[in-house]
Order: C-alpha cells, then sequence, then structure tokens
C-alpha cells in the first residue's frame, strides 16, 4: 500500500443521500475536480469505498 492518496471529486453530490454527501465532505472535498491528500489507513480506504462512484483515487 503506499503512504499517501490524492483523492479527486469527479462527480457531483448533488442528488445523493445524505450519508454520502457527508463522507464527501469530511474527506475535505467541496468543489468537483477538487484533489485532496490522505494518508493510507483503513479509515480513508472505508471512507473512499462509501462514494466511490464519485471520486478517483491515486496512490501516491
Amino acid at each position: 500500500m503506499a503512504n499517501k492518496l490524492e483523492i479527486t471529486l469527479t462527480r457531483s453530490t448533488i442528488g445523493r443521500p445524505q450519508p454520502q454527501r457527508q463522507t464527501v465532505e469530511a474527506l475535505g472535498l467541496r468543489k468537483l475536480h477538487q484533489t485532496v491528500e490522505h494518508q493510507d489507513n483503513a479509515a480513508i480506504r472505508g471512507m473512499i469505498n462509501k462514494v466511490a462512484h464519485l471520486v478517483t483515487v491515486t496512490e501516491k
């Protein structure tokens, strides 16, 4: 596993259920095509799996 993950919001949260919106916001993503960097750990991987259809992930 990589040390860091780059997570980019590629699809909008408009019309998505509230838990998915909250997960995206908890990852630090606010706007489309915004990229954030997080440590690679089980908690972040779980959040990514919950909204995998909205984000793209690059291992760094």
